[in-house]
This record gives structure tokens, C-alpha cells and sequence, in this order.
């Protein structure tokens, strides 16, 4: 048997004790006590203001007015027992329910303010699962873990990017960084993501996958506008292929050594193409069993501590590299947030690439999608 909601003359008398916060009543019972000990009258009526401030910054409405007319029936009270002149006392509470009045509108404002907050978190979480969809612990014949940070901790997402996807031409991936930040640099990182994943289907070659991305920037972005990235494929057992386009190199870890992964030749970044006629060219370098590969973003390797000392990752990944890539990149991430003191101040990307021991199989072709994985504790 369902109730009958209450609409009965008494109801609102019951919602409104309801909705009454208990911490600003507390506060001007405080007040009243201090008042019945020290004797002091109408003085303390205003500082009963203090209730419904507070109900304000942490209630609705209901609860300010709720405190604001129990402090205005104790300010008179007080008045009374004080013996304050009638035209002191009228003030004062004037003052009083004045500015419970404004406190009241002041909870619908902050209310309202609430709401939009948590649909543009809503939005910004679909936006986030759109462009950094979740990569799952195994692709092809890899381990993979992966670990992004944006610096706008509200916004979820920001200008970094990373996609991961299992192509009829094998695993191919993406980690880049958007020049900028905002709602431009999420723009375009979404561009690149986009692109990215359908030429990694279509194109046979990796130089081709990354010319692809650049005529699409060139169309699209500002003349300062660009992207740095690293492109990697693994068409066949044993060899990875990368193209580093303005970004900072990988680290290859191979029998606990840890090695920087330069380019052949320097290339300019994504976007900027056309200006510097410079082409990215393709580094070859073998994996194979157990070897791991690191991409990240610079805000990995330029976030700096209280001394300003830029965090050495190098170091880093040499101290917690293991078997299990969620491991390897959780520790890296705990450390890096110990470095600067538990906030970040730019977006940052983590994705390691782990080969199996006798490995060996070839990628599937299903698509393994790009995102971030939530990782567990070493």
C-alpha cells in the first residue's frame, strides 16, 4: 500500500525542522548560552547573523529560514531580557531577518550553481569515455597499462591523448600532447584520436597513418596551433616500429636497462609539417620477449617538486619496473604525484607496453579502443 504524500497544514512546520542544519543551530544555542551567562543583551543579536551564513554555505533554503527565524525569536528574547531600547532591538533584528533573506537566496544561487556543476561533470565523463575509451590488460600479443591525469581535476580530460588499437596490420598506438589547454586542446586531441584510428585500419604503412594526421591537422588547426606525438606499430613478431613527431621519446626497458628511444632524425611536430618540410622518418627497433616500451606526455617529465627539480622518470622506471605493467605504472604514478606534492599542474600520460615471454602470437583484429585503466596497488 502506497502513502498518501502529507499536505495537511502542519506539514510544512515538519519539513522545515527537517531541512534545519544542526551545525548553525548549535552555534546560536552557543551564542544565547553565552549571552544567559554573561548578561551582556542586545549586543549578542547580531552575531546570531552568524547561523544562518553558515546554513547558507551547506543547506537549501528551508534550513536557512528555519535558523534565521529561530535566531530572530531568541534575538528577541534576548532584547527583551536585556532591556534594550525597542528602536535598538527593531534594528537589530531588521539586520537579522534581512540578511537571512539574502542567505536564503544566496542556497537556491549556490543550489543551482551545484547542479550545472554536476552536469558538466556528466558531460565531461561521456567525453572522456568517447576519447579516451577503456584499453583493456591485454592487446594482441601485449600487456598494456595505462594512467592519465588531467591538471583540471573537475574536467576530467584535457589535452593530452592516447589511443591503442588492433588492426589488420597489427597493434598500432598513439600518446600525444596538444599545444594548449581547455576545451581547444580537448577539441583537438579528440581530432587526432579520431583520424588515428580509422588510418591505423586503412593505411598499410605507419608513415602513412601519421601523414594522414597531418594533412587532417593542417586543415583544421591555426597556424600555431600543434601536436607532439609518437606514433608506434608492431606489424610482425619481433620489430616495432616508431615515428616520433616533436614528442619525448619513449624509454624501452630490455633486461632491466632502461634506454631512450631518439629518433633517427628529428621531426617537426604534427601540424607543422608544411612549415619546417621536414618528414618524420621510421625507426625500426626490435621486441621481443619481455622487453616493455613507456610513452608519456610531458607532463610526466617536466613536473617539478618544492626545489623545482623536474621528476627523472628514467630513474623511476628502472626502480619499479616488474612483470605486471598496472604495477610498473601505478608506482610511477604514485611517485610522480609524491614529487610535486600530490597535484598536478599539467595533464599526464603513462602507457607501457609489456611482451610477454614466449609471446609470440599475432594480433587479433579486433579493435582494443583507447582510455584509461584503473589501476590497483603494487
Amino acid at each position: 500500500m502506497i502513502k498518501a504524500p502529507e499536505h495537511g497544514p502542519d506539514h510544512w512546520p515538519r519539513r522545515m525542522v527537517a531541512a534545519a542544519p544542526v551545525l548553525p543551530i548549535l552555534i546560536v544555542c552557543g551564542l544565547v548560552l553565552v549571552d544567559l551567562a554573561g548578561g551582556s543583551g542586545v549586543t549578542w543579536v547580531p552575531l546570531l547573523a552568524t547561523g544562518p551564513a553558515l546554513a547558507a554555505t551547506t543547506g537549501g533554503p528551508r534550513g536557512v529560514l528555519c535558523v534565521g527565524l529561530l535566531s530572530a525569536a531568541l534575538g528577541v528574547a534576548l532584547g527583551f531580557r536585556g532591556g534594550a531600547a525597542s528602536s535598538e532591538l527593531v534594528v537589530a533584528l531588521a539586520s537579522l531577518l534581512v540578511i537571512t533573506a539574502a542567505c536564503a537566496a544566496t542556497s537556491v544561487l549556490r543550489i543551482r550553481r551545484e547542479r550545472v556543476l554536476a552536469a558538466v561533470r556528466s558531460v565531461a565523463e561521456a567525453a572522456q569515455h568517447a576519447l579516451l575509451q577503456p584499453i583493456p590488460a591485454t592487446v594482441g600479443p601485449f600487456q598494456v597499462a595505462v594512467r592519465y591525469s588531467a591538471a583540471a581535476a573537475e574536467a576530467r580530460i584535457g589535452g593530452d591523448l592516447y589511443a591503442l588499437v588492433s588492426t589488420p596490420y597489427g597493434v598500432r598506438l598513439i600518446v600525444g600532447d596538444v599545444r594548449g589547454k581547455g576545451l581547444p586542446a580537448v577539441s583537438t586531441a579528440a581530432l587526432v584520436v579520431g583520424v588515428f584510428r580509422e588510418a591505423a585500419h586503412d593505411e598499410p604503412d605507419l608513415l602513412d597513418v601519421v601523414a594522414r594526421i597531418e594533412r587532417s591537422l593542417a586543415r583544421n588547426l591555426g597556424s600555431d596551433d600543434f601536436v607532439t606525438a609518437v606514433v608506434a606499430g608492431y606489424p610482425r613478431d619481433g620489430q616495432l616500429e616508431v615515428v616520433n613527431c616533436g614528442h619525448a621519446p619513449p624509454l624501452l626497458v630490455r633486461d632491466s636497462v632502461v634506454v631512450a628511444v631518439e629518433p633517427d632524425r628529428p621531426a617537426p611536430p604534427l601540424g607543422l609539417g608544411n612549415l619546417s618540410g621536414e618528414a618524420p622518418t621510421l625507426h625500426v627497433l626490435p621486441f621481443t620477449d619481455g622487453d616493455q616500451l613507456l610513452l608519456y606526455t610531458d607532463g610526466v617529465t617536466e613536473a617539478r617538486n618544492h626545489d623545482r627539480e623536474f621528476y627523472p622518470l628514467a630513474e623511476g622506471l628502472a626502480r619499479h619496473t616488474c612483470d605486471e605493467p598496472v604495477d610498473t605504472v601505478t608506482a610511477l604514478h604514485g611517485e610522480l604525484q609524491d614529487h610535486v606534492g600530490g597535484r598536478l599542474h599539467d595533464d599526464a600520460a603513462l602507457l607501457l607496453l609489456r611482451m610477454p615471454a614466449m609471446a609470440g602470437a599475432p594480433a587479433t583484429a579486433e579493435a582494443a579502443g583507447a582510455g584509461r585503466v584503473e589501476s590497483c596497488s603494487p
